[in-house]
């Protein structure tokens, strides 16, 4: 994925937000870094964002002994053609793969007043919104970073958004992961986020009334810029 022109942005409001399409996680990582540096230098003063969606991989952060939480043995991870990736990202392990958002928000911290505790509540917020706005009831877990979704006939919560950052420079990169119509049996590869804990997708929850990936792209962009318009008191 080369750098890209202001002219390619899906949406151009308070931040540019690219579409990615379907992108391998390198090349992701080495447009995010792109735009990490134009951030830096004052092209985008405000921050940007890139949504993608990438084919399997298994991604390792860096919480101590995630590496332990993949449980496939290589041969099993060859024949379903799933990529493993060390990640510089916070967080433990997880699954990307068609059918996930994978937004990657590249935001001056210092701009919007944010702490990375501030800033980590505030991507699970838009998650929250986002989900409300198709009528999904998403919530957080204290202790236990990302957005959960609880049906009453449910005994425990699922997961169904999963999110690690890294700052260089008070600048963030790296995101959040959203479940939209994601096959969710090569969750069953790892032990999500090291946590034992079940996830879910929107198509899960929603049956035939799952939206497509284009209507939640442009959902979650409109949540980002409202939330950081808020932030510094303007209108959008």
């Amino acid at each position: 994925m080369t750098p890209q022109s202001d002219s390619t942005a899906m949406h151009a409001g308070l931040l540019p937000v690219f579409d990615g399409g379907l992108v391998e996680y390198a090349a992701a990582l080495e447009r995010q870094l792109d735009l990490h540096a134009r951030v830096l230098q004052g092209q985008y003063p405000r921050g940007a964002m890139l949504l993608v969606e990438h084919p399997a991989v298994i991604t390792i952060g860096r919480h101590p002994g995630a590496e332990k939480h993949l449980l496939a043995a290589p041969e099993l991870l060859a024949a379903r053609g799933v990529a493993v990736h060390d990640t510089d990202r916070g967080g433990d392990i997880t699954f990307h793969g068609p059918g996930q958002l994978v937004a990657y928000p590249i935001i001056p911290l210092n701009f919007y007043g944010f702490g990375l505790h501030d800033y980590m509540r505030f991507l699970e917020q838009v998650v929250i919104d986002l989900l409300a706005s198709f009528k999904v009831k998403g919530y957080r877990i204290e202790g236990a970073t990302g957005v959960w979704v609880c049906r009453a006939e449910r005994t425990v919560p699922e997961k169904i958004c999963a999110m690690g950052v890294k700052l260089r420079r008070w600048v963030s990169f790296h995101g959040l992961a959203l479940n939209v119509t994601t096959d969710l049996s090569y969750f069953e590869l790892i032990n999500p986020c090291g946590l034992g804990r079940p996830v879910t997708s929107l198509a899960s929850e929603l049956g035939s009334a799952c939206p497509d990936m284009s209507l939640v792209k442009s959902r979650i962009a409109t949540h980002v810029e409202q939330g950081l318009a808020g932030r510094l008191n303007i209108p959008l």
